[in-house]
């Protein structure tokens, strides 16, 4: 069974400041055909025209329900919901049932007391932004600096709109505060209309819950938003906080009707703690590259087999005799650079997603906030930029987020993605290099087959039971795949 969420209903914004309201199972094409006018009627004489609104849906008719239901509305109704103010449109706030797929989630209306807590000296609350919280605050509770569950990456997120109303991610971080009104604890969480962006995939759950009656949508999200990258989901100052903000969770999924919760991504080492919860825990698999001391590139390369070395050279030559390539990082990044990286990572998010998860705001926000944990890789046609990797740089880890180009090349986006982040790793003494998700081209290219981690909490007692039996078997099969793809590493023999 799947769940693919292939239809949409979305609003437009005229140029003559009407709006259109309709739905399609192709929101990329459906948008094009607007703005060429491909369709007589009512946007063909009001182009151009904005997408200022869209949700997902899993059936055709759900969208056409939602279509139908927004079309009645008033203009100041359209907009509040364009707004994501639902205390002008609280009736839908309140509405459980499959019409509006339920974006319509409030919250602010969530932010009641968490009594499933139980202490005395800390309580709990559900925020409805992390830039509500200081960013030294926010901070101290991830003392190893992970850039991808900072104030600045999260916030950034919130301040661009990449996060937030009309997007399926509204942000619900989870707070636990001391004595002295200072957090002791949090979870950057937030509430889900979809599966969208995420890269631990339950659409398959969802279908099952949907058939079987139960609504799967909204669930709570401990996640850093569209980035597969292992690291903490339990931000505390105390260890011993872990089980009482993950009982937060719980009391937020329970006392709101909510299906689950989902920490997406998250470090070996918090394992534990969620197993001591209750939770049920996944485990999936990436690529990573890890950095045995090597000296320099042929260093590297020396650990290879012979084979696997000349592939990898040939490789190299052939993107590097076909453009310049050029590392650059903080303040050497201006904005030109993050307007010819927009328009590459525009490019592979049209072709991924249909729509970038990312708004262009966002890089604006990094580019500043950021800048010191970030560096471009880009390639050059003679002086115009034709192709580009993001990175961002940890305490021990390059993180290789984003990549795009506009020009086809041999070999470039090996070079840029992955054979530029060794030489950065090397030559910066990072321990590994994480280059997203999937990937098993990534084998021949020095790069492991390592677990990823993830942990559940299903509130339906029947549905728990069916995922827990799926995930042991599924646990099986990919430990037995992580050993199978353990043995295509290109290294030499013994």
């Amino acid at each position: 069974m799947t769940c693919d969420w292939l239809f949409y209903c979305y609003i437009l914004k005229c140029a003559d400041g009407t709006y259109y309201v309709g739905h399609t199972d192709n929101m990329e094409r459906r948008f094009a055909e607007h703005q060429l006018g491909v369709f007589p009627g009512y946007t063909y004489k009001r182009r151009p025209v904005e997408l200022i609104w869209s949700d997902m849906f899993q059936t055709r008719d759900d969208a056409k329900a939602a279509e139908k239901q927004i079309k009645g509305w008033s203009r100041a109704k359209k907009e509040a919901l364009i707004r994501g103010d639902w205390d002008r449109v609280s009736e839908l706030a309140r509405c459980r049932s499959r019409t509006l797929n339920r974006s319509s989630t409030d919250v602010a209306a969530m932010r009641q007391p968490l009594t499933a807590i139980s202490m005395t000296k800390v309580t709990a609350e559900l925020l409805t932004k992390v830039s509500d919280i200081p960013a030294d605050q926010w901070d101290a509770l991830n003392p190893r600096g992970n850039p991808f569950v900072g104030h600045a990456f999260l916030s950034a997120l919130e301040q661009s709109g990449s996060v937030g109303p009309g997007t399926g991610w509204s942000p619900a971080p989870v707070i636990m505060r001391d004595a002295d009104d200072i957090p002791a604890a949090a979870l950057p969480a937030y509430l889900k209309t979809h599966s969208q962006g995420e890269y631990v995939f339950d659409h398959h759950w969802a279908d099952a819950f949907h058939r079987a009656g139960g609504q799967y949508y909204p669930k709570l999200q401990i996640a850093a938003p569209f980035s597969p990258v292992p690291g903490p989901r339990l931000l505390l100052r105390d260890p011993a906080m872990a089980l009482p903000i993950l009982r937060a969770a719980e009391a937020v999924v329970d006392q709101n009707g909510l299906s689950s919760a989902h920490a997406t991504f998250v470090e070996e080492a918090e394992l534990e703690q969620f197993r001591a919860a209750g939770w049920l825990t996944r485990v999936g698999t990436q690529f990573h590259w890890q950095n045995r001391d090597y000296a320099d590139f042929e260093d590297f390369l020396g650990a290879l087999s012979s084979r696997k070395r000349k592939a990898i050279r040939k490789e190299r030559a052939g993107a590097q005799d076909a453009v310049r390539i050029q590392q650059i990082s903080g303040a050497d990044i201006t904005p030109e650079h993050w307007d010819a990286f927009w328009i590459f990572y525009q490019d592979t998010g049209a072709r991924k997603w249909g729509t970038p998860y990312l708004t262009r705001a966002f890089f604006d926000i990094i580019g500043k906030s950021m800048r010191d944990s970030i560096v471009l890789f880009l390639a050059f046609d003679d002086a115009r930029p034709i192709a580009g990797a993001l990175n961002f740089v940890g305490p021990d880890c390059l993180y290789g987020r984003y990549w795009g180009c506009t020009s086809d090349v041999p070999f470039l986006h090996f070079e840029l993605c992955y054979y530029q982040a060794i030489d950065y790793a090397i030559a910066h003494r990072l321990a590994r290099v994480e280059a997203g998700a999937q990937g098993e081209h990534k084998l021949a290219r020095g790069y492991e087959a390592v677990p990823t981690y993830s942990a559940h909490y299903i509130a339906n007692e029947g549905f728990r039971a069916a995922v827990a039996d799926f995930l042991e078997r599924e646990t099986v099969a990919m430990e037995r795949e992580i050993e199978f793809l353990s043995e295509m590493v290109p290294f030499k023999k013994g």
